[in-house]
């Protein structure tokens, strides 16, 4: 497919989180909030480029075919921290607007976590939450990695960013996929949803052995911005999903707001890290 890597680097999509949801105790919190059509107008070229194939490909097809090719999680065995290091092959050192390796962005967002005295298990959420990255390093574009989650075999809710390039999406003239409902019946859940194709989907089924719900919810949907932030597809929710969705949300001040240019001294911090590693997972996992 066309045009695999719109974005500079996978970090340049959170950067673009922070314009749309800026952080609601900085600087910004005093303007007011733009609406989507203002933010669609100022984000950059690649963005736009990034959402134009995300939108054109995440069809019901696709999403089923990247589920039955990954989720039988036959990929390689490793232990989460070295799946860390693995992580770090996304960092180019050739590229000059990249700053921290992986590994370090893991560690800030987790480190704040422990800092706000989460218990292990929300700790160890942040560790991990975008290890499902790694399918960049195994060839998938990525529009196919990261991008606001949404769902697929349904009408697409114009609360998704740049919602009008669905226009080329196959999926949009399709009539079993075009109404309000598709495929899907009214307060199913959202785990009952499929999600457009990305990094959180799949660490979700990798890592669903080994921590609580909350957890796995925060794992699986912090991307889905249409349903956690947005408040679109209320009418798949069960009153059990919005309690999980009040975790997401709570996750996400740690992830979106704790990215900082001060390196993370990994060698030191890594035993208290290994400890609830190795207290909650097993030496190796099924990737």
């Amino acid at each position: 497919m066309d045009d695999p890597r719109p974005l500079a680097d996978l970090d340049h999509w959170e950067e673009d989180l922070l314009r749309r949801y800026p952080d609601p105790a900085g600087p910004e919190a005093a303007k007011p909030a733009a609406a989507f059509r203002d933010y669609a107008a100022e984000a950059r070229p690649s963005v736009r480029r990034f959402y134009e194939l995300n939108h054109r490909h995440q069809t019901v097809d696709f999403v089923r075919a990247k589920r039955a090719e990954y989720l039988g999680l036959s990929r390689m065995r490793m232990g989460i921290w070295q799946a860390m290091e693995y992580l770090n092959q996304l960092v180019d050192d050739s590229d000059p607007d990249l700053d921290l390796p992986q590994i370090e962005h893991l560690l800030q967002t987790a480190e704040a976590i422990r800092a706000a005295g989460k218990p292990e298990w929300y700790q160890l959420a942040g560790l991990v939450h975008d290890l499902g990255k790694i399918l960049c390093i195994w060839g998938e574009p990525q529009w196919a990695v990261v991008g606001d989650t949404f769902p697929v075999g349904c009408r697409f809710s114009e609360r998704i960013v740049f919602h009008e390039y669905f226009a080329a999406n196959p999926d949009a003239g399709r009539e079993e996929y075009a109404s309000e409902l598709g495929i899907y019946a009214p307060g199913c859940g959202l785990g009952e949803l499929l999600l457009s194709w990305g990094h959180d989907e799949y660490l979700y089924h990798v890592v669903r052995p080994y921590l609580p719900e909350p957890a796995l919810a925060m794992i699986r949907w912090h991307s889905c911005y249409p349903v956690h932030r947005e408040g679109a597809y209320d009418r798949f929710l069960t009153d059990h999903d919005r309690e999980l969705l009040a975790w997401v949300r709570d996750f996400n001040r740690f992830d979106l707001y704790t990215k900082r240019d001060a390196r993370m001294d990994v060698g030191a911090l890594r035993p208290y890290w290994q400890g609830l590693i190795d207290r909650h997972f097993p030496a190796e996992i099924a990737w």
